[in-house]
């Protein structure tokens, strides 16, 4: 297996919380040698334990071999791009995807969230600015608070307890952003929601309002009969989202 794992060789051993067991774990994909090195020691001298892989199929060995907490992706690689790696992972697996690419543009930006990312970065950026977007990725993991009944959303019953959406015959895959999101949204079910309180409740303060869109737009596709005639998961002009759940 041609992979990297970046250790940290130079600061004591850490204790309780701080353990190498309590860090989050991250995978770097990036075919830029440098760019992956100052991400990888960056984020080790961040409090991640980081481990590299240089293209899409090495990563894919890496993730059989280990547990992850995040990935953090390049979208521009030779042979399967980031974009193309993030939706097949999206057909497995809800593991946290950052996107990291040179083209900024919103159409690019909307791509890679359209892809299944959970947040997009574009280059060149300030490598704090990546971790504190992890770190508000890694908060958005699903919390054992607040909801514990399982909710009617049409045909659909969302446990959050179990994090499933199910009709009994059928499960849709959520990722962990679009947890976040239906977790603020049942927790408001009936209200309306504005983006930007929305966005603070899913610690996406920083991601912009196109991101909220975005995720939303991919949520009611797994929600609703029509996407484009949502019943459940509504826009309400001007103010916000509303979400309209039974209790089962």
């Amino acid at each position: 297996m041609n992979y990297q794992m970046a250790v940290e060789n130079t600061k004591p051993p850490l204790t309780g919380d701080q353990s190498l067991a309590a860090r989050p774990h991250v995978l770097v994909i990036d075919d830029d040698d440098r760019i992956r090195d100052l991400v990888a020691r960056y984020l080790t001298e961040h409090g991640f334990m980081v481990a590299t892989t240089s293209c899409a199929a090495e990563a894919r060995k890496a993730l059989e071999a280990f547990t992850f907490d995040v990935l953090v992706v390049d979208v521009m690689m030779p042979g399967e791009t980031g974009l193309d790696f993030t939706r097949d992972l999206r057909t497995r697996s809800d593991l946290p995807v950052l996107l990291l690419t040179a083209l900024g543009e919103t159409d690019d930006r909307i791509a890679g969230l359209e892809s299944g990312a959970d947040d997009y970065l574009p280059k060149p950026f300030e490598p704090r600015e990546m971790v504190l977007r992890l770190q508000a990725i890694l908060r958005r993991r699903p919390k054992p608070r607040d909801l514990k009944k399982p909710v009617r959303i049409g045909r659909w019953v969302y446990d959050p307890a179990g994090h499933t959406l199910t009709d009994g015959a059928e499960t849709q895959r959520l990722t962990t952003t679009e947890i976040s999101l239906l977790n603020a949204l049942v927790l408001k079910s009936g209200q309306v929601i504005s983006r930007d309180d929305l966005a603070r409740m899913c610690d996406m303060d920083d991601s912009g309002e196109r991101t909220i869109d975005v995720q939303i737009t991919r949520l009611r596709r797994k929600i609703e009969e029509d996407s484009r005639m949502p019943r459940y998961l509504q826009t309400v002009r001007g103010k916000g989202y509303l979400l309209r759940v039974e209790m089962v």
